[in-house]
């Protein structure tokens, strides 16, 4: 993209932004048509997107169901299948790109369903880097730290949840040893909704989100995953289908959690949490969410800004979490920014977006 082409499209993303956090959505008159999701077509109808790692405004990957990895490098006008040969039969429920050409994906399920490949070539061609061997063990997220280290975590194993770790950008991986993690709540687990159930912020901070247990939790590591800390948040548990479902740190400090009652027929209240030290306390949206949302994401260059999804909707906060109003009512499971002011959301029935004005 020409230089020119890049400022004029930041220009026009960052009104967007602007206007999008500034005036209520009713207040758009017919011929001001606010900021909106602006779905682009990739032909994948039957296919399920909860992976969803934004590059940039013209650069995207989105992986999910079927074995299924796209990229765009074309601000989604075209997309290309790039799934990893032999992969139909995995649910890729989480994808961390460095590039338009370097990615790392995360397949979930028991034993040998939960792996990991990497791709150095666009996705054309791919190395499966990690296939787990233990019946025990349910992977859920991953995410890097920088292009280097990365983790990826586990539902429990001997009552502890499991951190897998690379420090090679994803082509090894090992398990990191289990002392420095506390003790799992009974019934406790991770949520592989939407890639965001484990985080990262800087280069030693990450943290892990949890549900299905009494109290739902965020767990804290500030060295890479060798230790931890655990808090209650105010979101409600207490249910397989109830928890913290995604989280999202601006820096180290400032974080986002959303979540609730995924099934369909049941009400989410106390769907959102906001912590300003780093996740040592959590404290409830004073209006939260309406209803269960699976990924949230904070506006490039905003300090109060963030965007949440699920399959009733999006919300949006600019007060930093602590009241959230619905600006669209599509279908998303999982969002993610870009620092050039690009916003792009995934979800069911293969829909794919970006923020547009």
């Amino acid at each position: 993209m020409r230089a020119g082409t890049r400022v004029a499209a930041g220009v026009a993303c960052a009104a967007a932004l602007a206007a999008l956090t500034a005036v209520p959505a009713q207040a758009h008159g017919p011929e001001q048509r606010a900021p909106h999701w602006e779905l682009k077509d990739s032909g994948t109808p039957d296919v399920r997107f909860r992976g969803l790692s934004a590059v940039s405004r013209t650069t995207a990957w989105v992986s999910g169901t079927q074995g299924t990895v796209l990229r765009t490098t074309d601000g989604g006008a075209s997309w290309r299948n790039v799934s990893p040969p032999g992969a139909s039969d995995l649910q890729f429920r989480d994808i961390e790109a460095f590039d338009a050409r370097r990615a790392v994906v995360l397949a979930i399920g028991e034993g040998e369903a939960s792996r990991v490949y990497r791709t150095e070539d666009g996705g054309a061609t791919w190395t499966e880097s990690f296939r787990n061997t233990d019946a025990r063990a349910f992977y859920d997220c991953l995410t890097f730290l920088d292009r280097r280290h990365g983790l990826a975590m586990s539902d429990p194993v001997d009552g502890k949840f499991r951190i897998l770790s690379t420090n090679d950008g994803g082509r090894s991986w090992k398990v990191l040893p289990n002392d420095g993690m506390p003790a799992a709540l009974e019934g406790e687990a991770g949520f592989a909704a939407s890639g965001q159930c484990l985080v990262s912020s800087g280069p030693k901070d990450v943290w892990l989100a949890t549900g299905g247990a009494a109290h739902a939790r965020v767990l804290h590591s500030s060295d890479r995953g060798l230790t931890w800390t655990a808090t209650d948040t105010p979101i409600p548990a207490g249910d397989p289908a109830k928890g913290v479902f995604a989280l999202a740190f601006r820096d180290r400090t400032h974080g986002l959690a959303v979540g609730g009652d995924y099934r369909a027929d049941q009400a989410s209240p106390q769907a959102g949490a906001v912590t300003g030290d780093g996740g040592r306390s959590w404290q409830p949206a004073a209006t939260p969410p309406p209803a269960y949302r699976s990924g949230v994401a904070w506006l490039p260059h905003s300090r109060t800004a963030a965007l949440a999804v699920g399959p009733t909707g999006t919300d949006l906060t600019t007060d930093g979490g602590r009241t959230w109003r619905t600006v669209d009512t599509g279908s998303y499971d999982t969002v993610d920014c870009t620092p050039d002011l690009g916003c792009w959301a995934a979800g069911e029935k293969g829909r794919v977006a970006r923020l547009e004005s």
